[in-house]
């Protein structure tokens, strides 16, 4: 029986690594967060097109019965002329609260998502095409739906990496149907989605304050933790599950 090398019999650093490069990960990904939530703060305040969709929530908020609907035309629109949809979701929060803001927010986005899908596919095919030809990272993606179809559609939608409203024409010109699409769509829009309505719920919050207790503070702030925790944790799965099905370019 020969003798072990020292290497092996020597205990590993491999169990206290781990537990360090998850702290790290984590911390890391709290900071993008807050990062990211400062930067719509920021956008909504002084950008241009924020200010235009400022004023376009406050039209909704005015019509009463009606402004479930109108924010939902509304947000088909941004989506179908490819304008950023993250300042009305967060909005919707401020307008409808957590609940219902999540669902007209994922009405519209889907909705959106597939009227652009069925522009791209049947009205402007070959300017789709000329846009991303040459597009390695598409034809790895192409490739990818091809094969698995609605499970790279949820995928690419769990993760932030790929731009919506471009990806929407983009997936036009593949070959996954379009139920596939819409589902798959709808269901990997939802977290994201959640995430954006609560930051914008918080809004509304912060204006009613002197109305907020302490513990319902502490409430809403655990809530928002929990929310971008869950968020990051179905990204970082979805970021792998990707690496794994698209070829790399």
């Amino acid at each position: 029986m020969t003798a072990k090398p020292i290497q092996e019999l020597m205990p590993t650093n491999d169990s206290t690594t781990a537990p360090t490069s998850n702290r790290r990960a984590i911390i890391r990904n709290i900071l993008i967060a807050a990062v990211v939530i400062a930067a719509l703060v920021w956008a909504f305040r002084t950008l241009p097109i924020a200010e235009g969709l400022r004023t376009a929530t406050a039209w909704v908020d005015s019509l009463g019965v009606w402004a479930p609907i109108a924010f939902i035309g509304l947000y088909i629109f941004c989506v179908v002329f490819l304008l950023p949809g993250s300042i009305l979701t967060a909005a919707a929060g401020t307008l409808f609260g957590v609940g219902l803001g999540t669902v007209y927010v994922s009405i519209a986005s889907t909705l959106g998502a597939a009227l652009a899908f069925l522009i791209g596919r049947h009205f402007v095919r070959e300017k789709v095409e000329k846009k991303i030809a040459g597009n390695q990272s598409f034809a790895a993606l192409d490739s990818a739906v091809a094969e698995e179809g609605w499970k790279i559609v949820g995928l690419t939608r769990l993760s932030p990496l790929f731009p919506f409203t471009l990806l929407n024409y983009a997936y036009g010109v593949t070959k996954v149907r379009l139920r596939e699409y819409f589902l798959a769509s709808w269901i990997g829009m939802l977290p994201g989605t959640l995430l954006y309505v609560y930051i914008g719920s918080l809004g509304k919050a912060a204006a009613e304050a002197g109305s907020k207790s302490p513990a319902q503070w502490v409430m809403y702030g655990v809530g928002l933790l929990a929310t971008i925790a869950v968020t990051i944790y179905i990204t970082k799965i979805a970021k792998g599950a990707l690496g794994k099905r698209i070829p790399k370019s």
